[in-house]
């Protein structure tokens, strides 16, 4: 499963009702460490297709959820399961950490 893009329309319906365990990386396109942190949310979306959903929320585009959720550096992820946050942490990270996160939540 590839990245679900999030908005302000949509983030309800994919992350707070999803059966699934849901990854969403709070980002913006001219945020350069976000960029570099992109690839590995794209790998972690293919590795655990099936276990869990993995979003992508677009800050400079929509900002409800952002503000909803105190998102004021990025990029910042936040785990949910059955609509509440579980665990969170911000700045990029190599997949060998952001895998122990996975696994805190899977």
């Amino acid at each position: 499963m590839a990245e679900v893009f999030l908005d302000d329309y949509n983030f309800e319906s994919e992350v707070l009702m999803s059966d699934l365990p849901v990854l969403v990386d709070f980002w913006a396109p001219w945020c350069g460490p976000c960029r570099g942190f992109g690839p590995v949310v794209e790998a972690a979306a293919q590795k655990y297709e099936g276990r869990l959903k993995v979003c992508k929320y677009d800050c400079s585009e929509s900002t409800e959820f952002a503000e909803k959720y105190g998102i004021e550096n990025i990029p910042a992820v936040k785990f949910f399961k059955d609509g509440a946050v579980v665990n969170e942490f911000m700045g990029a990270v190599q997949l060998p950490e952001l895998e122990t996160y996975i696994a805190s939540v899977l």
